[in-house]
């Protein structure tokens, strides 16, 4: 296509400042393209056998292209390659009125951007022209690398591969309504668990079929070739339906090629118009075809095979990345958007069709732009048992309260990868049940249960979080030892949910089965260093791991979850009897404070215990009893809420949506933790202890987690790691002199 100036044209719609080349008249646009295909007052076209509309689409694709290339070459940075061998599927997604899609590929971003930008949504963060699109790619409140939901119109963030299915597959279980399309690259197809996590997904919830994943099998990864590049066409779409999935529809532009290129992936911007036009046509009806099916009932997928790069700056990997040298002064960047430049009726009407899609752009249609109503549940049943009485297990404590929630709220949702019984919560599975097909008293197993149980961390931290991020109330379980496979999702969802532009319940997850009780399992599972993961996510100011030191407090600390908005709450409690040692006020307390006194023993001189956990509270009282012998005196301080004890500036707590600006000042912090000496104890991550000896101006040293051993018992393995009274006595009585 001949390409000319912005100079030489003076009819560009004012959007288009910043177009670098426009293309001149299409012939066929006279025939196909006066009158949009998507007519005033609809959200789709009238018919995907209508060549006007496939005509249009085929235009819409281009102007992604273009803008893609342009806008990351604006930067030299980015990533065009894969979304530009998709280009046809988005666009025929939005045409036939389809917005609320989602992508597994980060590096999809630029396109996603160029689409929220032709259909308007872009104006609400103040780009209106290309231009601003450009300057504001890439930069600091504009638009980041990969996709965030802080971007109007984008429904959920992308980053690490195998997390794009759980957000679509959330989505789908609350809008059983609407389609939700995700693209997955074939790069990323196993990276990790895509296709047991959506098998898992179906077997638990075979109604639920309205998520759509749209395979991008263009032969490449990010560097080289992909795994699947050498499977035929028949062997992909054996191994879609060999995974669950009843309707595979392939596209392959190879079938359209009349420019005999090489090799099984070919460009379609390389065909004849005429081909082109066909190929499209070929998109627009098999993505009918799919999306009819996925909300229809059946498990659903579309695939695109197309060669990765097509229509921009290179083939292959190669297309992947823009490098320092990819400006767009360099030859073969010029002359790849003056190939895709298209003149100024076009994009007039690409907008007017995208704009009009699903009803108006995706920032005002889209299900995450609103906030998804919940039932209220009213004041929970705890129940509060004395101090000094029996011991009570927490976990179960909480489960009582779990099961309430759930019997309130129908789209509440528990996951579990290693079984709730095992940590003391059957009584979750008692009162929810486990959702499965095979109905089972003994085993708490019913289809239309509220447990959802893959062993996969990543499956059950994916939905959860994917849930809580789409609006709905989750909780996610897992032994200690064992959550750290999930993480990466829960750590997406939270940072998410901290630019989220409306209120979402918090992603709240119940970790058991800590380090101390293992024992007997040996290092295996003793992984209390996952501590240390979220003592560093506490900075983000939205992150709030809690340690309720027992069956009264777990339930003060649930309860507070519940009333949160955009934040990540961590519960980390034992599944042992233990004793009673707060009242739910003490807890009330800690949640504010960040910490409470849990007993004070007079002396001429004052160690201070900062505790962090509840076994580990054993050895601590046992010290506070020797000490006393010793005239020494003692104060046992329990950190619940230890964000609490970080000063305001050392989080980015401001920065964040819904935020929240609790912090102990110093005078209360020098009333809890104030003494002759300050000795912080934990039974995970010394990092966990850190907002206390930043602060402390005690002489100070910490007992904590060193290594995993298999022993008999909590108590030998506290010895292990140097966690016993004696130890603490003898280090505490060298701090006061």
């Amino acid at each position: 296509m001949t390409a000319i100036t912005p100079k030489e044209t003076s009819a560009a719609p004012d959007f288009c400042e910043g177009i670098q080349y426009f293309g001149e008249a299409i012939p066929s646009f006279e025939t196909y393209g006066k009158t949009p295909a998507i007519e005033l007052g609809k959200v789709a076209i009238a018919n995907p056998t209508d060549p006007a509309a496939a005509f249009q689409t085929l235009l819409a694709a281009d102007a992604l292209r273009y803008l893609t290339l342009q806008i990351t070459g604006s930067k030299a940075s980015g990533h065009p390659g894969g979304f530009a061998s998709q280009a046809e599927a988005y666009a025929a997604l939005v045409m036939l009125g389809h917005k609320n899609i989602m992508t597994e590929v980060g590096h999809h971003a630029p396109g996603f951007y160029s689409a929220m930008f032709l259909d308007r949504s872009l104006e609400d963060m103040g780009i209106q022209t290309v231009q601003q699109l450009r300057d504001r790619f890439r930069e600091k409140h504009g638009l980041l690398g990969h996709l965030s939901g802080y971007i109007p119109g984008i429904l959920a963030p992308a980053g690490p591969l195998g997390q794009g299915q759980h957000f679509a597959m959330a989505a789908a279980r609350l809008h059983q309504d609407k389609l939700f399309p995700f693209t997955v690259g074939d790069g990323g197809l196993g990276e990790p668990y895509i296709m047991s996590s959506m098998a898992h997904f179906h077997t638990a919830f075979g109604n639920v079929t309205n998520f759509l994943p749209v395979l991008v099998w263009n032969g490449y990864s990010q560097e080289h070739h992909s795994m699947v590049s050498l499977k035929t066409n028949s062997e992909m779409k054996a191994y879609w339906q060999g995974n669950g999935f009843e309707e595979v529809v392939l596209v392959d532009a190879k079938d359209f090629d009349d420019t005999n290129q090489s090799g099984d992936y070919v460009d379609s911007t390389a065909f004849s118009f005429e081909q082109r036009l066909a190929f499209t046509q070929a998109v627009l009806t098999g993505v009918d075809k799919a999306a009819k099916s996925a909300l229809g009932g059946k498990l659903t997928v579309f695939i695109i095979k197309q060669l990765k790069g097509a229509g921009v700056h290179a083939r292959g990997a190669k297309s992947h990345n823009l490098y320092p040298k990819d400006t767009l002064d360099a030859p073969h960047i010029v002359n790849a958007l003056k190939e895709r430049a298209l003149p100024p009726e076009v994009w007039q009407l690409v907008r007017t069709n995208l704009e009009r899609a699903g009803g108006g752009p995706a920032a005002k249609t889209v299900v995450t732009e609103f906030e998804y109503p919940l039932p209220e549940l009213g004041e929970l049943p705890l129940e509060e048992y004395s101090v000094g009485g029996e011991a009570k297990v927490s976990t179960t404590a909480m489960g009582r309260l779990v099961g309430k929630v759930g019997q309130i709220d129908k789209n509440f949702l528990v996951t579990n990868a290693d079984g709730n019984e095992a940590s003391g919560i059957a009584n979750i599975n008692q009162a929810l049940k486990i959702i499965h097909p095979t109905t089972d008293d003994l085993y708490n197993q019913a289809p239309n249960g509220q447990v959802y149980e893959p062993l996969s961390e990543d499956a059950c931290a994916g939905l959860a979080a994917g849930l809580s991020l789409m609006g709905a109330r989750t909780l996610w379980c897992s032994y200690e030892s064992f959550a750290i496979n999930g993480l990466p999702i829960w750590q997406t969802v939270t940072q998410a949910m901290a630019e989220l532009r409306r209120p979402t319940p918090s992603t709240v997850t119940l970790f058991t089965a800590g380090a101390l009780e293992q024992g007997r399992n040996g290092w295996t599972h003793q992984r209390p260093e996952i501590e240390a993961y979220f003592a560093s996510m506490m900075r983000n100011g939205n992150v709030f791991p809690l340690f309720p030191p027992d069956a009264n407090s777990i339930q003060v600390c649930y309860d507070w979850a519940l009333t949160t908005k955009n934040k990540g709450i961590v519960i980390t409690a034992s599944k042992s009897p233990l004793p009673i040692r707060t009242t739910f006020e003490h807890t009330t307390l800690g949640l504010r404070d960040g910490a409470v006194v849990l007993q004070e023993v007079p002396g001429d001189k004052k160690i201070v215990f900062a505790v962090i956990g509840d076994m580990t509270l054993i050895p601590v009282f046992e010290a506070a009893t020797l000490l006393e012998r010793e005239g020494i005196g003692t104060r046992i301080v329990s950190i619940i809420n230890p964000r609490r004890l970080y000063r305001p500036h050392d989080t980015a707590w401001e920065t964040c949506s819904e935020p929240d600006g609790g912090f102990l000042d110093d005078d209360k912090f020098v009333e809890l933790f104030g003494g002759d000496a300050l000795i912080g104890v934990t039974g995970g991550a010394a990092a966990m202890l850190e907002p206390v000896m930043l602060r402390s101006t005690s002489k100070r040293d910490t007992f904590a987690w060193k290594r995993g051993e298999t022993t008999a018992s909590a108590g030998e393995l506290m010895t292990f790691n140097g966690l016993t009274a004696q130890a603490l006595v003898k280090r505490g009585i060298e701090l006061v002199g």
